[in-house]
């Protein structure tokens, strides 16, 4: 059994997308017979909760984050663990971080969302967006295996059964789902409901599904109202995926579980690390993308607002939208295919190269990608 270290943080400010990813691929490390030990600088008490109800060991080490006694942490903690493999996920670990990282002798596994040029010393690169395999990683990562595409889409196993299950055409979901991840730094949920709740149309019902790491969290769920609900940290998001008609949804992790169950969605760009991923998503036919940054979140709200209702009540526009996700390279797999690429023996160097551009998949080391 090796054991995986997953280092990566949590908070109202950042949000929670880092370690709900990577939740999904300990979730695949453990179905293979691995361990997966998280540990972060920072955390909230609704992530802690996650992971211990999932089984899943974390613990807190010195910050601060990215800096040299969090390294030293980090390091320490994979030598008296006997790490194999460390997963970094977030965006305040310079370079000097991650080449002293990837000194301590673990394979490392680097999530990347950018493709801004930063070198990443990492031996494996993820990034699931559909046109990742255009960016400049041979210069960011030399060497690496790069996981790259939708077919490294990372979706928790309650999605992945939900992907499963026969697909409900446009008139049979009922639902307009909101969700603004584990926090919503930018406090959109709220605006977002009383405007969509003044012209809620008839026959739609309208569920937003707040992260318990979210501050305004017991102020939101006073909302809930005639055709209204607010579910608190859900525990059935993959059936709840399944039913909605149209997501409004912050465009960050979500999105590949939104993709996987063909639902038509609304991406609202919330932070500079979406909006590539949210706009290549567009391009594919299966969302729309409307940027918020910037703005306050009455006037993002409105606008948001206004976009939704009109592809709501057009139902032969969601439609095509879920046709065009049903038609992704997107088979719910990209967690396991992460953990046997983390785990399995590190490839000849002729076997470094990139899988799937989103356009068509391949075998990679004998799994689809």
């Amino acid at each position: 059994m090796a054991v995986i270290l997953i280092r990566a943080d949590a908070s109202p400010i950042i949000g929670t997308g880092h370690v709900m990813r990577c939740l999904a691929v300990a979730e695949a490390l453990r179905d293979q017979g691995h361990e997966a030990l998280f540990a972060a600088v920072e955390s909230t008490p609704a992530i802690d909760r996650r992971l211990s109800s999932d089984g899943f060991r974390h613990v807190s080490i010195a910050g601060p984050v990215g800096e040299a006694a969090d390294l030293a942490a980090t390091r320490s903690l994979l030598r008296r663990e006997h790490g194999s493999a460390v997963m970094l996920d977030g965006y305040r670990f310079g370079e000097a971080y991650r080449a002293g990282l990837q000194a301590a002798g673990a394979r490392v596994l680097a999530w990347d969302d950018l493709g801004d040029g930063t070198p990443l010393h990492a031996d494996l690169v993820v990034n699931a967006a559909p046109q990742a395999a255009g960016l400049p990683y041979d210069a960011m990562a030399p060497g690496a295996v790069l996981l790259l595409g939708p077919g490294y889409a990372p979706l928790r196993r309650e999605v992945r059964l939900a992907a499963q299950a026969q697909r409900l055409g446009i008139a049979d979901r009922p639902v307009l789902l909101v969700t603004f991840g584990g926090s919503d730094p930018l406090g959109l949920t709220g605006p977002v409901l009383e405007a969509l709740a003044k012209r809620r149309p008839d026959g739609c019902r309208i569920v937003a599904v707040v992260g318990g790491s979210n501050p305004r969290a017991a102020e939101l769920a006073g909302l809930a109202g005639d055709g209204l609900a607010v579910e608190i940290d859900c525990p059935r998001m993959g059936a709840l995926m399944a039913e909605s008609g149209l997501a409004v949804s912050a465009g960050g992790g979500t999105m590949g579980e939104l993709a996987a169950l063909a639902v038509p969605t609304l991406l609202v760009v919330t932070a500079d690390n979406q909006a590539m991923a949210s706009n290549d998503a567009a391009e594919f036919g299966w969302s729309s993308a409307v940027d918020a940054r910037g703005r306050p979140p009455a006037e993002a709200a409105g606008i948001i607002a206004e976009r939704a209702l009109a592809l709501w009540t057009d139902a032969g526009q969601r439609q095509r939208m879920q046709d065009a996700a049903a038609s992704l390279p997107l088979d719910g797999e990209g967690a396991v295919r992460i953990a046997c690429a983390l785990t399995g023996p590190a490839p000849k160097s002729g076997e470094r190269r990139p899988a799937s551009d989103g356009a068509r998949l391949r075998v990679y080391r004998g799994y689809v990608s």
